[in-house]
């Protein structure tokens, strides 16, 4: 399959727009900057740098060619430069690959992705964390990824961090974080370039192997991911879905299969690709608030909007 080479792709053309908003409402909460300075002090950039350098297995052409040579594709694709380090790291039992490093971002991938994914399929997950880079999220996605560690520390320091996290800000950040997975899987869908090597991505990282991925499986699992697009969860309760979108085990696969499909189906992912009819951030919202409900217009969020 050729692919296209997206040159000049900005992030502005295929952002979720839940992405958006949850970001605009983290970066308004009191204490986020510092938070901010809190972690550069502590170093926490070099710490996961040096994690990974004496840990997991650097990639390179020589080393484990495919695999490196679809990571440079999809660097391509999507229009990133420099080439930022991949590493492979152990195990666990499921599909998981990360990105981190603000100064100097790097990716990993498990063994596992590795061996269950095909070339094309990799394509899509390495998208995924390359997404981050070109929305220029890195700063608040490490923050993320740090935050149950750092939780403890700041509890106790005297500045009223701790109290601002229990405060909120960590659900503020969590609802983020929920909120840019589908910014990235738009990311990932533009790297790989066909919606069915999508699906059957999405449905791996649930944990279904390949062996099991029929044409009656794959057919059944995008109804249910179009049921769970269109329906209202209303009478979840706040509590439920806090412990639910904080769960670092869950992968939320049907819900962000549902949006990636409405994605496409509005002829909004062909226009990326054929780089047409692309809208600038203003016009985007303006576009959004067109034929709003009220309570649309007040704002989407995990917490209360299904």
């Amino acid at each position: 399959m050729t692919r296209k080479i997206l040159t000049g792709l900005s992030s502005v053309a295929y952002e979720h727009p839940f992405d958006r908003k949850a970001l605009a409402s983290l970066q308004n909460m009191p204490g986020v900057s510092l938070l901010l300075k809190k972690i550069n002090e502590y170093g926490i950039d070099r710490l996961l740098r040096l994690q990974s350098l004496g840990s997991e297995i650097r990639i390179s052409s020589r080393n484990f060619p495919q695999l490196h040579q679809t990571f440079v594709e999809t660097c391509q694709i999507l229009d990133v430069a420099p080439l930022p380090e991949l590493y492979l790291f152990r195990g666990t039992g499921h599909i998981q690959t990360y990105i981190v490093g603000v100064e100097k971002p790097f990716v990993g991938i498990n063994l596992d992705a590795m061996e269950w994914l095909s070339a094309d399929e990799l394509l899509y997950v390495f998208g995924h964390e390359i997404a981050r880079i070109k929305s220029q999220h890195m700063v608040y996605h490490q923050m993320a990824i740090v935050m149950p560690s750092l939780k403890n520390l700041l509890s106790s320091t005297t500045l009223g961090v701790g109290g601002l996290v229990a405060s909120g800000m960590e659900l503020g950040l969590y609802n983020w974080r929920m909120m840019a997975r589908f910014t990235a899987d738009r990311a990932a869908m533009l790297a790989c370039q066909d919606i069915d090597i999508a699906t059957t991505t999405l449905m791996k990282l649930a944990g279904l192997p390949d062996e099991y991925l029929t044409t009656a499986v794959i057919e059944d699992f995008l109804v249910q991911a179009r049921e769970f697009a269109s329906n209202s969860f209303d009478p979840v309760d706040k509590f439920t879905k806090i412990l639910s979108y904080t769960e670092p085990g869950l992968s939320w696969v049907v819900m962000r299969a549902g949006e990636l499909l409405k994605w496409v189906d509005s002829g909004e992912y062909e226009n990326v690709i054929q780089h047409k009819n692309l809208k600038t951030p203003e016009e985007a919202a303006q576009k959004e608030e067109e034929g709003k409900t009220l309570e649309e217009k007040e704002g989407w969020n995990f917490l209360t909007s299904w």
